[in-house]
Formats: C-alpha cells, structure tokens, sequence
C-alpha cells in the first residue's frame, strides 16, 4: 500500500514538474513571439528607413521611388512613430516592421494617382506591431503619409472594427463599405483584430483633404507638429 502512495506522490511530482517546463517554455515562446519579434522588427525597419531617407537626399525630386520603400506614415493617434511603407503585405514584407501596400488581391492605388484607394496593412501584435493601437483612431483624425516630395493629408471619416479576414471589399478603389459611392482619394489601414489573434480585421477608412510639398527642411505639415 506505502509502495503505491510512493508511486502515486511520484507521478504527481513529474506530473508537476512537467507543467511548470511548459508554462516556462510556454511564457518564453510568448516573450518571444509580443516583445523580441518586436525589437528584431524594429531594429530591422530603422534601418531601411535610413536607407529610404539616404536615398531621398541623393537624389532630385521626382516620381516616388518603390525602391527601398515609397515613403512613411504617420499617424498621431496611434503613438507609434513613423511607419516605413513597402509594396506587398506577405510575412516576408511585415514582419519587418513596416506596412504594406495591397498589391493583391486588389492592387492598391498610390497616393499620387488621381483617384483609388491606398489600402495598407501592419501587424498588431508582434514583428513591430505598427497598427498595435489602431482602435484608437476616431473619425476626423488625420493620417498622413510622406514622400520624396510631398505630404499626403488624409482624415478618417469610418472605421470597421470587425469584419471577416475573406471581406476584400474594404480594398476596392471606391469602398463602399464605408458610405462611399463616388471615385476619390481614400486611404485604407487594415490589421487582425481582436488584439493577440488573427480571427477578424479592423478597417480604418481616410479620404485625403490636402497635400503639401515638401520644403527644404522637411517641414511636417501642421498636424505632425
């Protein structure tokens, strides 16, 4: 009888010391996946931006170079500095840092076309986590977007906080989704929601109200300042 309490005590004693293993591996795995994938992203994303900026200054003004990256976004609300954009929303373009321009499965408008739709993606969580606080943007805050040569104003007019991920209407040049009917210049940031899952996206729509060329001094223009 002693010898199969011993047993017992025993396998309850590796039991417990295999569930506190995996709460160990298990918490390291959630440091790694909410904080070091964040400063690898980060670090990653400042210098491509460098790069962006060096080539700025190296060359004359012109057409938006999709080189390294076409430009950055601002965005007040959201406290998250300058996000470095690039063409492309695979895991091989956001999980370094930046946003991603939509070139599938409905090819994004630039911000110099005429009319369309700049629609953007960034994680929330995790890989830099640049669309981390997107809930706090309200209708009438700006987002801008900077290149080369000029500032691109936009203000938020609607946001989705959830609707399914296969919802590619969001994207299209006119969304009506969002109570538009008519052909404009609209700005579109989508990420997973809710925070820490991939289940659902959250949309935040703009219209752009003004642009701004760029002056010697980089000037912002006055809702950056």
């Amino acid at each position: 009888m002693a010898r199969a309490r011993n047993r017992i005590a025993g396998f309850i004693s590796f039991l417990g010391e295999l569930l506190i293993t995996a709460g160990l591996v298990l918490g390291l795995f959630v440091a790694y996946s909410l904080w070091w994938t964040n400063v690898l992203a980060d670090r990653a994303a400042d210098k491509d931006g460098a790069q962006v900026r060096g080539h700025w200054a190296e060359e004359s003004p012109g057409a938006l170079d999709t080189k390294d990256g076409i430009g950055f976004l601002h965005v007040p609300a959201m406290k998250n500095g300058e996000v470095l954009v690039k063409q492309g929303v695979g895991t091989d373009v956001l999980n370094h840092g930046v946003a991603g321009v939509y070139d599938d499965p409905i090819k994004a408008a630039l911000p110099q076309e005429k009319q369309g739709n700049f629609t953007l993606a960034a994680h929330r969580d995790g890989h830099g986590a640049k669309f981390h606080n997107i809930h706090k943007l309200r209708i009438g805050d700006p987002i801008v977007f900077e290149t080369k040569d000029t500032w691109y104003v936009y203000k938020v007019y609607e946001t989705l906080p959830e609707t399914t991920k296969y919802n590619v209407d969001v994207l299209q040049p006119v969304p009506l989704e969002s109570g538009k009917t008519k052909p404009g210049r609209y700005i579109t940031l989508t990420t997973c929601t809710p925070m820490y899952t991939s289940d659902y996206r959250y949309i935040v729509w703009g219209e752009l109200e003004r642009t701004e060329k760029v002056d010697a001094a980089r000037t912002p223009p006055a809702e950056l300042r």
